[in-house]
């Protein structure tokens, strides 16, 4: 009788359990999905909205009669413009700043004191990144370069060089953090190896340890192309304007093409904001507005896919395939 008593509360402990695990397995499944749901009905009715906005002449036209005409080419080039120089600027420092904590640091004050500031950096509002611009970038460094150099006013002004520099800060933490994952997933006993085959600490980083942690850095570069591509606060007062129907290109040497890094610039998540925030009639604007953030969005996409596809070459040659 008690052996049969026991089984029963063994048994019933047990369907018990099943139940709690379902219940939970639900509730964490159901929470998961709300993220998505929400990313898709944010992605469907901006598509929705904003398809029937984008033209060819949306695509490829300065903007004309105060941004109710034209189209948003200017902004576009903008964009990638300012996505790149900040990746130049960002990328070798995140790097860099990965290796050092994670190959020369070791564990004492100074590691905890880079650590906090950058772990502080990535919690910094954008708007103080913008302001941070605006005082160090132009009125301290450009400012100072124009009183050396006697260049005038060509530093110490808004422009994209500033601006780029500015987000270049903003993504830092991110880059920082993500190269020093994957710097951690090499193993020590490949250090070690090639340590002992006389190979010396520099040259085993850079033949062996960066080479299998490029994946990780471009996830680095991903997110940090992410971050950066739509920010609008960080670059409200260091370089970019509402309406600038003309691209930011000088001619090197009377006849090659290239990025003006002096020059201000039009950009599409602050065109975004400004339609919709300081237009007379934002009403009358919206197919616009949706359709400058399609265009934002599916850049953004391509950008981030243009670096999955390197990194996903890369884990290949490495002998590992996951996206």
């Amino acid at each position: 009788m008690k052996n049969a008593l026991s089984l029963k509360f063994h048994g019933l402990t047990k369907r018990s359990f099943r139940w709690d695990e379902v219940l939970s397995d639900f509730l964490v499944r159901f929470f998961a999905l709300i993220p998505i749901a929400a990313l898709a009905f944010i992605m469907m009715k901006i598509i929705a909205k904003g398809s029937g906005a984008i033209t060819w002449e949306f695509l490829t036209q300065a903007p004309s009669q105060g941004m109710m005409h034209g189209g948003i080419f200017p902004c576009i080039f903008g964009t990638l413009a300012i996505t790149l120089l900040m990746i130049l600027m960002a990328l070798p420092l995140g790097v860099a700043a990965a290796i050092y904590l994670t190959e020369y640091a070791g564990k004492g004050l100074l590691f905890r004191v880079i650590r906090a500031a950058v772990n502080n950096l990535a919690g910094v509002p954008s708007i103080v990144f913008g302001l941070f611009g605006v005082g160090f970038f132009i009125l301290f460094v450009g400012r100072n370069l124009d009183a050396v150099l006697k260049t005038g006013m060509l530093f110490g002004q808004p422009c994209m060089l500033w601006a780029a520099a500015t987000l270049a800060v903003l993504v830092l933490p991110v880059i920082i953090v993500a190269t020093e994952e994957a710097l951690n997933t090499v193993p020590q006993s490949q250090r070690a190896a090639s340590l002992a085959l006389g190979a010396t600490k520099w040259q085993t980083i850079w033949n062996i340890v960066l080479p299998q942690a490029r994946g990780g850095i471009l996830t680095g570069a991903i997110l940090s192309i992410s971050r950066g591509a739509g920010e609008t606060a960080p670059i409200l007062f260091t370089g970019c304007a509402y309406f600038l129907p003309r691209l930011p290109v000088v001619n090197l040497f009377g006849f090659i093409p290239m990025i003006n890094p002096f020059d201000q610039f039009m950009e599409l998540s602050y065109h975004i904001f400004i339609m919709a925030t300081q237009s007379l009639d934002a009403v009358k604007t919206l197919p616009i507005q949706y359709g400058t953030t399609l265009v934002l969005i599916s850049l953004t996409f391509l950008l981030n896919l243009t670096a999955i596809l390197f990194r996903v070459h890369f884990r290949k040659k490495m002998g590992t395939v996951t996206v």
